[in-house]
C-alpha cells in the first residue's frame, strides 16, 4: 500500500499500475453478527461509533468492466448512517440479494460491509472489456451501481430493475484504502480541488441535480421560486447553488443562525431560521399544525415578494411533508429524494388534487447527470460545501456527526491521503475560486 501511495504522492502516475496489489487493504466496515446489536433502541439512540469497525478485508477478484481504485479521501453520506444503525433493514439483505444475482456479484455477499458512497482517487486496474479509463486516471466515483442487462434501464439508468447504490446496497465501498468500481461510475477528478475537496460532492451534488434540473426531476428554470429544506446541509447546499446557477430564486429554510449565515454565504438572499421564527408544523405525534402551515406560506410570500414556492426541494420527510404540499404554488412541484426525518408522510390531498401539484420521487442520479454535475464542479460553478475531515480511523466519529445533525454541508474522510490538501493541479482555477471553495471550512 505505500508503495501505492509513493507512486501518487510523487506524482509519476505512469507507474501506478506497475505496483503490485496488495493482497489486502484496510476498510470501513459493519458485521453482520452485529446486526442486532441496536435492537430496542430509538434511531437517536442508535450510535455508528459502535458498529464502524477499520479493518483489514482481502482484495476482492476485479471483474470485467470493473476497476480498482486507490482512495485517496471519501466522505460521509446518510446512506452511512443507515447502514451503520442498520436502518429501516441492515445492509446485509441487499448484500445477499445482490450475491445471488450472478457468480460475480456473490464476492458481495460477504458477513463484513465495506461501506461508503462517495471517492476520489487513482485508478489501479482495470478489468476485461475497458477502454475508457486507465491505470493512473485520477477520478471521482458516483455511486450508481447498474447492469444494464433490461432494456427498462436504457432509457434512464435508474429505472434499471438492478440498480443499487454502490458501498451501501454493494459491497467494497468507497471508506477504505481501495475500492472496486464498475468504471461507468467513473469521472474526471475536478483539477482544482484536494483529493478530500473532491470526494465530498459525488453523491449529493448528482442527487440535487437530477431532483431539481433534470428532465427526471423538477426541470428548474430561470426565476422559479425554489424552496429548499435544510439549505447548509449536504443536499441543501447543493441544491442552493443549482438554483442560484441556474437563475433562480433560492428560499433557504436552516434551523440556526449559523446555518442562516452559511446561506448566505453561498448567495442566497431569502433565509428563514424556523427555530428562531417558533415554526413546529406538528401538535403532536399524530396531528399537524395546519394553522402553522398558513403561516410558514405567508413567511414565504413576505420574501418572495408575494410568490409562492414553483418548486419545493424535499428531503426531510415526515416533519416537513405535509407543509410542503401545503405551501407549493398552483400547478407546482415537489420533489422529494429522502425521508430523514421519517419515511410515513402525511399530507391533506385537496390542496394536492384541487391546485394540481404534482410529487415527484427522485433518487440519485444517472450515468449523465453525475457527469453533468460533476462538470459544474470542475469547471467552478458549483463548489464544495465541505466543513471538516477526519482520518478513516474516526469514520465512526465522523458519522456520528451527520447522524446528530452536528455537521454544516459535507464531511469528509482521509483514507489514503497523508493529510489534507494534496492533489490540487489547477492552482489558476483554484485561486480564482478559493473563497467559495473554503466557505464551510470550520463551521
Amino acid at each position: 500500500m505505500q508503495a501505492i501511495l509513493d507512486a501518487i504522492m510523487g506524482g509519476d502516475l505512469a507507474k501506478v499500475g506497475e505496483v503490485p496489489v496488495p493482497d489486502s487493504y484496510r476498510g470501513v466496515v459493519v458485521r453482520a453478527d452485529e446486526a442486532h446489536i441496536f435492537d430496542g433502541l430509538t434511531t437517536r439512540e442508535r450510535d455508528p461509533r459502535k458498529t464502524l469497525h477499520v479493518q483489514e478485508v482481502p482484495t476482492p477478484a476485479l471483474g470485467p468492466g470493473e476497476a480498482l481504485i486507490a482512495v485517496m479521501a471519501s466522505a460521509i453520506n446518510y446512506n452511512t448512517v443507515w447502514t451503520s444503525i442498520f436502518e429501516p433493514v441492515p445492509a446485509f439483505r441487499f448484500l445477499e440479494r445482490y450475491g445471488r444475482l450472478s457468480p460475480l456479484t456473490r464476492r458481495h455477499d460477504l458477513p463484513y460491509h465495506v461501506v461508503g458512497s462517495d471517492a476520489a482517487g487513482v485508478v489501479l486496474r482495470v478489468g476485461g472489456g475497458v477502454s475508457r479509463w486507465r491505470p493512473g486516471d485520477e477520478v471521482v466515483a458516483h455511486c450508481l451501481c447498474v447492469e444494464l442487462e433490461d432494456a427498462a434501464g436504457h432509457d434512464d439508468t435508474m429505472l434499471d430493475p438492478q440498480q443499487r447504490i454502490w458501498g451501501f446496497e454493494t459491497n467494497f465501498g468507497g471508506l477504505a484504502e481501495l475500492a472496486i468500481v464498475k468504471t461507468n461510475q467513473l469521472m474526471p477528478k475536478p483539477a482544482h480541488l484536494s483529493w478530500e475537496e473532491s470526494a465530498s460532492p459525488g453523491l449529493v451534488n448528482s442527487t440535487a441535480y437530477r431532483q431539481l434540473v433534470s428532465r427526471h426531476g423538477a426541470q428548474l428554470k430561470q426565476g422559479d421560486v425554489v424552496l429548499i429544506w435544510g439549505a447548509s446541509g449536504g443536499l441543501g447546499s447543493y441544491a442552493t447553488q443549482l438554483a442560484l446557477n441556474g437563475g433562480a430564486t433560492p428560499v433557504c429554510v436552516v434551523s440556526s443562525a449559523r446555518k442562516a449565515r452559511l446561506c448566505r454565504q453561498l448567495g442566497a438572499e431569502l433565509v428563514i431560521d424556523r427555530a428562531a421564527e417558533g415554526f413546529t408544523f406538528w401538535k403532536d405525534e399524530r396531528t399537524q399544525d395546519e394553522t402553522e402551515w398558513r403561516r410558514f406560506g405567508a413567511r414565504v410570500r413576505e420574501l418572495t415578494g408575494g410568490d409562492d414556492p414553483d418548486i419545493v426541494f424535499e428531503h426531510p420527510g415526515r416533519d416537513t411533508f405535509g407543509v410542503s404540499v401545503y405551501v407549493t404554488r398552483r400547478g407546482g412541484t415537489v420533489v422529494t429524494c429522502a425521508s430523514t426525518t421519517g419515511y410515513l408522510h402525511q399530507y391533506d390531498n385537496r390542496y394536492l388534487w384541487m391546485n394540481l401539484k404534482r410529487i415527484i420521487g427522485s433518487h440519485f442520479a444517472n450515468y449523465r447527470e453525475a457527469w453533468e454535475a460533476n462538470r459544474l464542479i470542475a469547471g467552478g460553478r458549483i463548489h464544495p460545501t465541505l466543513s471538516k475531515t477526519y482520518p478513516l480511523e474516526q469514520t465512526g466519529v465522523a458519522a456520528w456527526e451527520v447522524h446528530r445533525n452536528a455537521h454544516q454541508g459535507k464531511v469528509g474522510v482521509l483514507c489514503l491521503a497523508p493529510g489534507e490538501g494534496f492533489g490540487i493541479r489547477d492552482t489558476e482555477l483554484r485561486e480564482r475560486h478559493v473563497n467559495q471553495i473554503n466557505r464551510f471550512r470550520g463551521e
